[in-house]
């Protein structure tokens, strides 16, 4: 069973809809398995590959990270840079999107991993996110973070314009297909207000232990489904806190099947995995 504090969880969604009835609840008492960045410990992040190999593990989400070119195209990347992976220098924003396409995506993870190294990863492109909508349809959930939104103008209409094109503001087994997640406040407020219906999870970084007050709680409430926060920061009575309050808590970024268990045992309701099959050690083991 994947079943976690759920009498908690209840709580949260009956706290969550009492206060705020526009803000979509994620509905669900198992815990999330999201695929960090794709199956990102077996292919090179963000490439195709790296998200197929996620949808045949059965993970619950794939996790996109968004940058934008020159030419205002949403890509798949983790940096503003394109340095650590891809044959490029420099900033995503400064290529267009078919100087973006004649970059490698893959070698990089051959030489950083020569005991997973594959030939076929050299053929690996940056995908956009049109793509990874075309290529899967509404046969994956989605789980996409909007990486530098200060930089980037017009990004939350260009997200929403899209998923709105591919019909994915709607429900897979109780899951919404899409979840939308940042780091900047002001960007999720703003993607809110473009389409209310969308959850959407506020990144939080904390020095230490986390912490967050009533007023903080309150003010989250009003436009997130929940929080995203290191699992180093994270202790229990931090996350029902959360739960109590209408929020879940999701952890990233679980490397192994230790903290994995680590992440389910404070009742986290989804992790960020980079390996997708440690979802079936759990599976396996009973929850």
């Amino acid at each position: 069973m994947r079943l976690i504090f759920s009498f908690l969880v209840v709580l949260s969604l009956i706290s969550g809809c009492a206060s705020q009835d526009s803000i979509q609840p994620i509905e669900t008492q198992e815990i999330l398995f999201i695929a960090h960045r794709g199956a990102s410990a077996f292919a090179p992040e963000h490439t195709m590959t790296a998200y197929e190999i996620a949808h045949q593990a059965n993970v619950d989400y794939i996790e996109i990270d968004l940058q934008m070119t020159k030419d205002g195209v949403l890509v798949a990347m983790h940096d503003e840079k394109l340095d650590r992976t891809t044959d490029g220098t420099g900033f995503v924003k400064e290529y267009t999107l078919k100087e973006l396409k004649n970059l490698n995506a893959g070698k990089w993870f051959n030489e950083a991993n020569p005991g997973l190294a594959n030939r076929e990863f050299e053929q690996e492109k940056v995908p956009t996110l049109e793509e990874i909508f075309l290529h899967f349809g509404d046969d994956v959930n989605y789980y996409i973070e909007l990486k530098s939104p200060r930089i980037y103008e017009g990004m939350e209409e260009k997200v929403v314009a899209l998923i709105k094109k591919y019909d994915l503001i709607q429900e897979d087994n109780n899951l919404p297909k899409v979840i939308l997640e940042s780091f900047n406040e002001d960007s999720l407020t703003k993607l809110h207000a473009l389409e209310p219906s969308l959850p959407l999870i506020q990144l939080l970084s904390f020095k230490e232990k986390a912490t967050l007050s009533n007023l903080d709680f309150e003010r989250l409430r009003g436009y997130a489904s929940g929080i995203g926060m290191h699992i180093k920061s994270a202790d229990q009575d931090f996350i029902h806190e959360a739960q109590l309050n209408g929020l879940q808590v999701h952890l990233f970024s679980i490397k192994n099947e230790i903290d994995m268990k680590n992440a389910i045992q404070l009742d986290a309701n989804g992790i960020f995995i980079d390996n997708p099959t440690l979802s079936e050690l759990i599976l396996k083991d009973g929850g």
